[in-house]
C-alpha cells in the first residue's frame, strides 16, 4: 500500500431520508443512519468507511481522485 497519498476526510451526518445502498456493505442507507459524506459527495455508513480507510486511502467509487 502506498502511504504517500493522504486519507480523505469526510463530514459525519445523520441521513434525513432513505438513499440507496452503501456500496461497501451493500445494505440500504436508511433514514436515521449515521453516514459519512466524502468530498466527492459519495455517502457510506460511517462504520463502513472507517473500516475501508484502515486499508485504503480513497473513495471506493472514485479511487483515482
Amino acid at each position: 500500500m502506498c502511504f504517500s497519498k493522504t486519507r480523505l476526510t469526510y463530514n459525519k451526518d445523520i441521513l434525513s431520508r432513505d438513499s440507496g445502498e452503501c456500496t461497501i456493505c451493500l445494505e440500504e442507507l436508511e433514514q436515521g443512519d449515521t453516514i459519512a459524506r466524502l468530498p466527492c459527495l459519495c455517502i457510506y455508513h460511517k462504520g463502513c468507511i472507517d473500516e475501508w480507510f484502515e486499508v485504503n486511502r480513497s473513495c471506493p467509487e472514485h479511487p483515482a481522485d
